[in-house]
């Protein structure tokens, strides 16, 4: 059996269920800045296609179908990654508004994030990486309106705090080994 190659399995995109599709469309559009790519309809489904890299077709497509009355809903989160804290502090402001609900900037130690729910109550997360790694879950509330240095100052404390901490580089290597081993068998 030949080796596998972890990049032979690479994630590309999803589909959310939506029962109002223009607006959940309008939302991700203007707060998240996607752009339609395609739209029609699958029969009685109607769909609208979402990208922000212009080498796929669509990293998000909402489909309507889903109940207006739905018990739970079963998406845990979307995250989405941004390069820094000043454009995740762009989108904070972005999402407000235009009416993300349940707003929450928070550290993970290895990341800030900001945690909110779109129109239709599912939970997204855009998230900026820190250099550092430590054990999940850990997610203490953060103040964005402080600086960049403050803000990445208290995410290394809360992340140094834990006996397993390391740089992330260092946990790249040691999951790349282990990534490794696992597709040996």
């Amino acid at each position: 059996m030949p080796e596998q190659n972890p990049s032979e399995l690479q994630f590309s995109h999803m589909g959310l269920y939506v029962t109002d599709l223009p607006r959940m469309a309008a939302f991700y559009k203007r707060a998240l800045r996607f752009t339609e790519t395609d739209a029609g309809d699958l029969g009685p489904v109607q769909l609208v296609f979402l990208s922000r890299d212009p080498s796929e077709h669509h990293q998000l497509v909402l489909a309507t179908g889903r109940p207006r009355e739905i018990g739970f809903n079963v998406v845990n989160q979307i995250s989405f990654r941004v390069p820094d804290i000043a454009t995740l502090r762009l989108f904070h402001d972005r999402l407000l508004a235009e009416g993300a609900l349940d707003m929450h900037p928070v550290t993970h130690g290895n990341a800030v994030s900001v945690y909110c729910r779109d129109p239709e109550g599912n939970r997204l997360e855009l998230f900026v990486d820190t250099p550092w790694y430590c054990e999940q879950p850990l997610r203490e509330p953060i103040d964005l309106s402080r600086s960049d240095e403050a803000i990445l100052a208290q995410a290394e404390a809360i992340a140094k705090r834990l006996p397993k901490f390391m740089s992330r580089t260092q946990w790249q290597a040691d999951v790349a080994r282990r990534m490794q081993e696992d597709q040996r068998g």
